[in-house]
């Protein structure tokens, strides 16, 4: 009998070891367990069923008590607790640079080997299962005009974070449902929100190594985004065809789509295959929208209460298999034309980016990548005079290579440069960087 009311306790206590962790003071004494153990062993070693009945009764009795004390504790808990319908990832982004030349582009700028990092929670909550309010909180300390990572457009580092060094803020909040209970049509709303989180489709499957303004085809004429109060709506058909057509506001005081607001509205059509893409975005840039300076040089600016059309034509291909010698392909083209600006400033001005790259080459999941454009020039300028940067032949490229460590960590090396960059023949440069992004 002593062996098997020990038995009894032991598994009881093993079975519940993990709340008792948490909650042993509630629960279970332990001390009463000894003491029950050491009692046991100074009673008579004699068994009969009636002995052996009330003590299993016993025992189940006080398991069932201890479980729904458990059962009651664990609900308390989970009452306050996480929303099980929210999802969390994070990320963190070390990159170090160096830039030579960089000070013929700012003065300011330190060309010597700097480093930046920037911390990212992604926040997704569905309410129905269907729709989704996403947070993104970040943080960093790349804003700093002084380092290698955030002067447009010469070196923008992709991962960039604009907002106040050190300071975790909401830096993106938006809500998307589907409309009418369909899957093709979807709606976005929120007041952290860019043009292009709201595009039909994906326009380009190059992955830039450092260069920002490479993202997309090139963050140039049309796609150049900034963050502001948006709306839109997205239609994905089964046949590859997909429409979407947003608008981000300032609404500075002036009210949303006020004659005075700062707004951009872009209308995309597209069509998508397993191996190609084509598509065309119209973009109507209301009071001096600038977001395009991300792939442009100085002189191409819209000046106060000036308005731009913009049209952007993106397309990519890629072969059936990866990992051989033939590369995808990313390309993209973008025209702006200015109305309301001064004689002698810019009127039209054009850019162009061509991406290569080759994923699986040396091992799964890496890539080497082939960047390279002209950042948006000026074509025409108001009264017909030459162009305001004539003689300029701007050009941005970058040579990269992502591998990861696991599955959590990759690491990107990549050397990059620029020519003509901004507003002078001079301004040539050339520079290194290694960035680490760790996800989980």
């Amino acid at each position: 009998m002593k062996l098997f009311q020990q038995m009894l306790v032991a598994g009881a206590f093993l079975g519940l070891i993990t709340p008792i962790a948490a909650q042993a003071s509630d629960v279970v004494n332990l001390e009463e367990i000894n003491s029950y153990t050491r009692s046991k062993n100074k009673r008579s070693s004699k068994l009969d069923s009636k002995t052996f009945t009330n003590q299993v009764s016993e025992d189940i009795a006080n398991l069932k008590g201890d479980i729904n004390s458990l059962d009651f504790n664990h609900n308390k808990i989970e009452a306050g607790s996480f929303s099980d319908t929210t999802t969390l990832d994070s990320s963190v982004v070390f990159a170090a640079a160096a830039v030579d030349g960089a000070s013929k582009v700012d003065s300011s700028a330190n060309e010597s080997l700097q480093t930046m990092y920037v911390y990212t929670m992604n926040l997704n909550t569905s309410f129905t299962g269907d729709d989704n309010l996403y947070v993104r909180l970040r943080t960093g300390n790349s804003k700093n005009e002084a380092n290698p990572f955030y002067e447009k457009t010469a070196f923008y580092h992709t991962d960039t974070y604009s907002g106040a060094v050190d300071a975790l803020a909401v830096d993106k909040i938006w809500y998307t449902t589907p409309i009418g209970g369909s899957e093709k049509w979807t709606a976005f709303i929120g007041p952290k929100i860019e043009n292009y989180y709201m595009y039909a489709a994906p326009v380009s499957i190059y992955r830039p190594g450092f260069h920002k303004a490479f993202k997309l085809g090139s963050l140039s004429g049309a796609y150049g985004a900034s963050t502001k109060t948006g709306v839109g709506i997205k239609y994905v058909g089964d046949s590859g065809f997909a429409a979407s057509s947003n608008v981000v506001s300032s609404a500075n005081g002036s009210g949303f789509l006020t004659n005075e607001d700062e707004y951009k509205w872009d209308t995309m059509l597209a069509y998508t295959q397993d191996q190609y893409h084509v598509s065309l975005t119209l973009s109507q840039q209301h009071e001096d929208w600038n977001s395009f300076a991300y792939y442009a040089t100085d002189t191409v600016v819209a000046e106060e209460d000036s308005n731009a059309t913009a049209y952007a034509a993106r397309a990519y291909w890629r072969p059936q298999e990866s990992g051989t010698a033939t590369p995808e392909i990313s390309v993209g083209y973008d025209v702006i034309s200015f109305d309301g600006q001064s004689n002698g400033k810019v009127e039209e001005a054009t850019s162009y980016f061509v991406g290569l790259g080759w994923p699986d080459m040396f091992q799964d999941n890496d890539y080497i990548g082939i960047g390279f454009g002209q950042p948006l020039k000026s074509t025409k300028t108001v009264g017909g005079g030459a162009a305001v940067d004539a003689g300029l032949e701007p050009f941005l490229w970058e040579l990269t290579y992502s591998f990861k460590v696991n599955d959590s960590i990759t690491m990107i090396p990549t050397v990059f440069g620029a020519t003509d960059i901004q507003s002078s023949t001079d301004q040539d440069l050339s520079g290194v960087s290694l960035t680490t992004k760790f996800k989980f």
